[in-house]
């Protein structure tokens, strides 16, 4: 049986008519119809309370239930194409920092891959970098800091040998943890955690930094459920809450920034939200 079908048999051994249920559980009768059609299915707090009210548990209620079947896509983009984007308006804005940024972006991630994935790791800041092209940030400073966001944290990388000015250092020092952890503490998940209202606390201070650890969060959620557990999922939307959506306040203190903080806030709640129902 549907668990519609199920639904409409435990309502009926009640006695009640639809309009009865629909009382009960404060919602039309016409929802009701149409979760015992199978036309629609009640959401998981509909389903608590039905759960209650028919004398079904969950279990019951959802035995049998069909898995939904979907042609899984890829949510990344091919890197070769984003690179001669990225590289073309670089060269028609005259962006010099972002075109050294590139090769050398490039050549350190190297044939490194995402966690959990065979996605080579230069998908994630070729990335950002079209992202912020996306939302008409055609800033020197800002694309070459995306491009460079993790070399320094996650390659042989020193910040000093960077080819860019100062404020594209400051901000990639700024996002990179291991500018807060002591030497050998890199890889310890609960160093990290230990460190985060520091972490946080600098990146605050700086808006360059801020708009960078938001586009990189943005795109860190749009593909986590491609490579996280489903422990790492919900550690990450709740950080996500408390740590990332506080710094589009500091973006926005930039006023050309404004339209990038908007739409990042947009991207980000809508995944979180949905994340949220589906975990």
């Amino acid at each position: 049986m549907s668990v519609g079908e199920k639904i409409a048999a435990a309502r009926k051994a009640k006695g009640w008519s639809q309009e009865n249920l629909a009382e009960e559980i404060r919602v039309s009768t016409q929802a009701v119809s149409k979760w015992e059609s199978g036309k629609s299915e009640p959401d998981k707090d509909h389903l608590v309370m039905l759960s209650g009210l028919l004398g079904l548990s969950l279990e019951e209620l959802l035995a049998d239930r069909p898995a939904p079947v979907f042609d899984l896509g890829s949510p990344y983009f091919n890197p070769d194409r984003m690179y001669t984007y990225v590289k073309a308006k670089a060269q028609a804005a005259g962006l010099k920092q972002t075109l050294a940024a590139l090769p050398l972006m490039r050549d350190k991630h190297g044939d490194a891959v995402r966690d959990g994935s065979d996605v080579p790791y230069r998908v994630h800041p070729l990335t950002l970098a079209c992202h912020a092209l996306a939302m008409n940030i055609v800033d020197d400073d800002v694309l070459a800091s995306v491009l460079l966001h993790d070399v320094v944290e996650d390659t042989d990388t020193k910040l000093e040998e960077l080819p860019v000015g100062d404020r594209v250092k400051e901000a990639v020092a700024l996002v990179s943890y291991n500018t807060y952890l002591k030497k050998g503490d890199d890889r310890d998940p609960d160093r990290k955690d230990e460190i985060k209202p520091l972490y946080y606390g600098e990146i605050r201070k700086n808006p360059l930094a801020a708009l960078i650890k938001c586009m990189d969060r943005c795109n860190n959620l749009s593909s986590m459920a491609a490579g996280f557990s489903k422990e790492k999922m919900v550690k990450y939307v709740k950080q996500t809450e408390k740590y990332v959506i506080p710094l589009l306040d500091v973006v926005k203190e930039v006023p050309e920034w404004n339209n990038a903080a908007w739409l990042l806030r947009y991207q980000m709640i809508t995944m979180l939200e949905a994340f949220k129902r589906l975990l």
